[in-house]
């Protein structure tokens, strides 16, 4: 926890987004029902509250307004390997994917994993060698293997849970969203958790676009803010792509006057990212390293459905950013004295 002086602005210290959460708060298991958890709705006006069931979202949203969603999947990006020489267990975590089989990873113990270190998965069916470190101490690594690499993923690595959860998933199929397409990501757009095959069904019976875009996200997403002055924190970089049909219908959504609603920061640093001020989002694919805090102009959102976020992360400050600081810690401290669920298996919050 920061502690803020006086010398940085009220809303860019870092201290300013620090809130008490207990322990016991912090969801370990998703729900089977996954669109019975809990809403916290909030008019980002007035600061009003409402406490709802997720699937009553269909009541805030409107015929000819478009719902944004992130389609990108998480994939068993965890391996647990063998040091061909030494035979010591380590860690590979796959974060982005390169050229020729080629991956940037981070490693573990990296004292262990230096250039030219060579690694055994699954008796063999996977092998790698390290090339070399990079940003942030993260390694480049050659795999070698026979077949499709998506399916021995699928054999021999483990979903990517976030360091909060310490229960084991069941059914990993839980940490990805039901519309999940694009292999990529080392961690969930979380807010599309809760979405159903059959809400999504409704939601568009009613009138509602349904637009898709992908961000596969990185482990940057839980990287902390070690800065005390929150403007001179250094953003991950994260890749996007935004197809023509999507930006065409999302333009045609404000050009009709009607509301583009974000399901979760990463459908919302998405659309920001490709947009340009005057407000019109533009086909494309990208890396963006886009931070978003009090002070932004959004150019595209007027809606936004999130979980509850970590005290003094990015995503506190990107809500805050669209709602307020004050209001957002207000229903912060309403959501923990009424207990709500809080983090990637946790309740929801609808900003409007």
């Amino acid at each position: 926890m920061f502690q803020n002086t006086e010398k940085v602005p009220v809303g860019y210290s870092t201290a300013d987004y620090w809130f008490d959460l207990p322990k016991e708060l912090i969801a370990q298991d998703p729900l089977e029902d996954r669109a019975s958890s809990r809403l916290l709705v909030m008019n980002k006006d007035t600061g009003e509250l409402e406490h709802k069931i997720f699937r009553d979202i269909i009541d805030y949203l409107k015929p000819g307004e478009t719902l944004v969603l992130n389609n990108t999947k998480v994939i068993p990006a965890r391996l647990m390997g063998t040091k061909i020489d030494t035979g010591a267990s380590v860690e590979i975590l796959l974060l982005k994917r390169r050229e020729n089989d080629i991956w940037e990873t981070l490693v573990r113990p990296g004292k262990k994993l230096r250039p030219g270190a060579k690694v055994t998965f699954g008796d063999g069916l996977l092998t790698a060698e390290i090339l070399e470190v990079v940003d942030e101490g993260n390694r480049l690594v050659q795999f070698h293997y026979d077949g499709i690499f998506e399916e021995v993923l699928d054999r021999l690595g483990e979903m990517p849970l976030p360091p909060y959860i310490t229960h084991k998933l069941e059914n990993p199929e839980m940490y990805n969203t039901v519309y999940a397409k694009f292999d990529g990501s080392a961690a969930a757009p979380t807010a599309g958790l809760h979405f159903t095959n059959e809400l999504l069904d409704e939601i568009a019976a009613k009138g509602v676009n349904i637009a898709y875009v992908t961000l596969h996200v990185g482990l940057g997403t839980f990287r902390p803010v070690k800065v005390d002055d929150v403007r001179e924190h250094h953003m991950h970089t994260e890749w996007y792509h935004v197809t023509q049909e999507t930006a065409d219908l999302i333009n045609k959504t404000h050009e009709n006057g009607k509301r583009v609603v974000c399901v979760g920061t990463t459908s919302c640093r998405t659309v920001e990212s490709a947009s340009t001020p005057d407000g019109i989002i533009h086909a494309g694919a990208d890396n963006t390293s886009i931070f978003i805090y009090p002070g932004y102009k959004f150019k595209i959102m007027d809606g936004l459905i999130t979980n509850f976020h970590l005290p003094e992360s990015t995503l506190i400050m990107l809500v805050s950013a669209f709602c307020g600081r004050d209001k957002i810690l207000h229903a912060y401290d309403v959501a923990v004295k009424d207990k709500y669920r809080f983090f990637s298996f946790g309740d929801a919050m609808y900003l409007y």
